[in-house]
């Protein structure tokens, strides 16, 4: 709730850190967050802890038809571990994030993400852009030539409005959102992740720049 009314965290696998899979809602209102805690437990009254505590009711009421969304006290410890290394995490993000972009500053077929100036990048991607009108490559042949050489990359994400339930059901075309389909035809998703070393980024920069130098045009 720092930045906003509330706000949503994702703790995915592939996060920065992560509880294997769920996330957290964060505000400064005690009534939102009430009303979250209940209706991510089947809207009950009362949680486990406050059932089955010394100090605790076993009687519980169902106050409105909630979901079953909590974090499992497992997951949680592992989150609460990987809380006290996410400062670490992010300065190794932040510096292969750096060295990407000064591997890549001379290329003018590589298009680097940018973090605004009173922001801190969470840097939990780094994608970059291919400028397609000075390669003869597409930007799916030169995923599957970074895969070939041992690079795991992707592409995040998909716009909403090429997936065929939107299509399907909205009657979407491609260029209905044109900006999204471009660059959605020109992102990669390079590797980054806190386990690698400057090693592993500099193999990463170097299989670019050569893809880029032999299919320049």
């Amino acid at each position: 709730g720092g930045i906003a009314d509330s706000t949503c965290f994702s703790f995915y696998a592939t996060k920065s850190i992560t509880t294997g899979e769920g996330g957290m809602v964060t505000t400064n209102n005690a009534e939102w967050a009430a009303r979250i805690r209940m209706m991510s437990l089947h809207g009950l009254s009362r949680d486990a802890w406050n059932r089955y505590s010394a100090e605790g009711s076993w009687y519980y009421e169902i106050l409105s038809p909630g979901f079953k969304y909590n974090l499992t006290d497992i997951a949680a410890a592992l989150g609460l571990a990987q809380l006290k290394k996410c400062d670490r995490f992010w300065k190794t993000r932040e510096r292969y994030a750096t060295l990407y972009h000064e591997g890549f500053r001379d290329l003018p077929e590589i298009i680097c993400p940018q973090a605004a100036p009173h922001v801190q990048h969470a840097w939990h991607l780094y994608a970059i852009q291919l400028d397609l009108d000075r390669l003869r490559i597409t930007r799916n042949e030169f995923i599957r030539q970074l895969q070939q050489a041992g690079i795991g990359c992707s592409v995040h994400f998909i716009p909403l409005h090429l997936h065929p339930y939107y299509r399907d059901m909205y009657g979407y075309r491609p260029d209905d959102l044109p900006v999204s389909n471009m660059v959605f035809q020109r992102i990669i998703s390079l590797p980054l992740y806190s386990k690698m070393t400057e090693a592993d980024i500099d193999r990463v920069i170097g299989t670019v720049r050569n893809l880029v130098k032999e299919n320049r045009r």
